[in-house]
């Protein structure tokens, strides 16, 4: 008997929503669909875009069975906008979430498999990078932001998965191997959300927590200075 995934990714510039297909027991992630989300109104756009899409394949709300949703790390607005709506609508049906990272996911867009590091651009010549074994399913080691000379260092040596043509560039230039692929997608979200949850690497509502890595700008400066 099929069962319902809704992934929600709202933690970049766009984002996007999806119903996703799956089975218990078997691998196999089908996208019923999939909504783009327009950056800048995720607040607006996200609730009614996740009634309108189960209305259209004639679903109910409670015919969701689980939750994959992009932790972060990414943007603080869009990744709170996100994260309330899966909270809000996993309490009232008491159904499990996957939390999945950015950077796991990342890595995850991988056609090899193996040790890598997954990044992304931070902004402020900082990178989010996390150390990934790949094997059935990705294993952490760590996620940390560095600066990119710190970057250069700690890839020198090892394979970088990367959608982000920047960063691509500089390991280019310094001779480290890496792998350019594509932002992660609704079905690798997917794929990720329902492997963590046959394997009940879930989490209850009320310990939904933002993955940012980085403070947030208000936290940063609200630090008394010695």
């Amino acid at each position: 008997m099929s069962e319902l995934v809704l992934v929600v990714d709202t933690s970049g510039r766009n984002g996007s929503l999806a119903l996703a297909r799956v089975a218990e027991g078997k691998p196999e992630v089908e996208l019923v669909e999939v909504v783009p989300l327009a950056g800048g109104t995720f607040s607006a756009q996200l609730v009614p875009q996740i009634a309108e899409v189960l209305a259209k394949h004639g679903h109910s709300k409670s015919a969701i069975a689980a939750f994959s949703v992009i932790s972060g790390p990414g943007s603080f607005t869009g990744l709170r906008v996100g994260l309330a709506a899966v909270k809000a609508l996993a309490e009232v049906l008491r159904k499990p979430i996957a939390a999945i990272s950015l950077l796991e996911a990342v890595a995850w867009s991988s056609a090899g498999r193996g040790h890598v590091l997954a990044a992304l651009d931070a902004g402020r010549d900082e990178v989010y990078v996390g150390d990934y074994v790949l094997a059935d399913f990705p294993q952490l080691h760590s996620e940390r932001l560095l600066t990119r000379d710190e970057f250069v260092i700690e890839a020198n040596g090892k394979k970088v998965v990367t959608p982000d043509a920047g960063l691509a560039e500089i390991l280019r230039a310094v001779g480290v191997p890496y792998e350019l692929v594509p932002y992660p997608s609704s079905k690798i979200i997917a794929r990720l959300g329902w492997q963590h949850i046959q394997r009940n690497d879930v989490i209850p509502p009320e310990e939904l927590e933002a993955n940012y890595i980085r403070r947030s700008d208000a936290e940063i400066f609200s630090q008394p200075r010695h």
